[in-house]
């Protein structure tokens, strides 16, 4: 079956609008919030699902439910962001009638600051995930711009042991400090493999099952 002509008519309008260059800034912001939805889902989901199938309690119901909700507000929250950020960037480009530099960090200054700027898990892990990935970034940048005196040998297996002797010390010792997704990864490894009652919860189970 064909295309309905008024449907036809339709698509054939919107991509015209669509190619037309003087609306590209404003479809721009409305394509990154598209963008932003779909990655924050596709992102989400998957994490969502493993880890709380393997360290939530109970009904599969809620399980469920908590999956939708986080998916949702990664989803959400990101869409908002890339919206707030590339409409400012926008705006800013607009009123001084050229870009600058700085009116990335403004923008995402003030989207990070109405839209991540509450405090949950979802927030949390996502400031995390970037902070890890800006510092390694500007590290990088102060040995290009030559800041920071170009390493004579590889300095990674040095940070990776740093790291891992820091985050082992804090789960020890100082584990309330640490993020609640990973106190119950590092519970998972390091003090559910001490205990332990028969053959089953050794190798096949990570707890013995209650009997019913």
């Amino acid at each position: 079956m064909g295309v309905p002509p008024q449907l036809r008519a339709l698509l054939l309008a919107v991509n015209t609008l669509l190619r037309k260059r003087r609306y590209h800034t404003a479809l721009a912001v409305l394509k990154g919030f598209r963008n932003g939805a779909v990655y924050g889902a596709k992102i989400r989901a998957p994490h969502a699902l493993v880890m709380t199938f393997l360290f939530r309690s109970g009904s599969l119901q809620d399980k469920l439910w908590a999956i939708l909700q986080s998916t949702y507000t990664h989803s959400r929250n990101l869409a908002y962001f890339v919206f707030t950020y590339k409409g400012l960037c926008a705006l800013q480009s607009h009123v001084q009638g050229e870009t600058y530099q700085v009116h990335s960090f403004l923008a995402a200054f003030i989207g990070g600051f109405l839209i991540f700027g509450d405090y949950n898990n979802i927030n949390s892990q996502i400031s995390m995930y970037l902070m890890s990935r800006i510092l390694y970034a500007l590290c990088r940048l102060g040995v290009e711009k030559g800041y920071i005196p170009e390493p004579r040998w590889d300095p990674f297996p040095l940070v990776t042991a740093t790291m891992w002797g820091l985050v082992l010390w804090l789960f020890e010792y100082h584990q309330s400090t640490l993020q609640p997704s990973l106190q119950s990864s590092m519970t998972y490894l390091y003090e559910d493999s001490n205990v332990w009652h028969d053959i089953s919860d050794f190798l096949i189970y990570n707890k013995r099952r209650s009997s019913k």
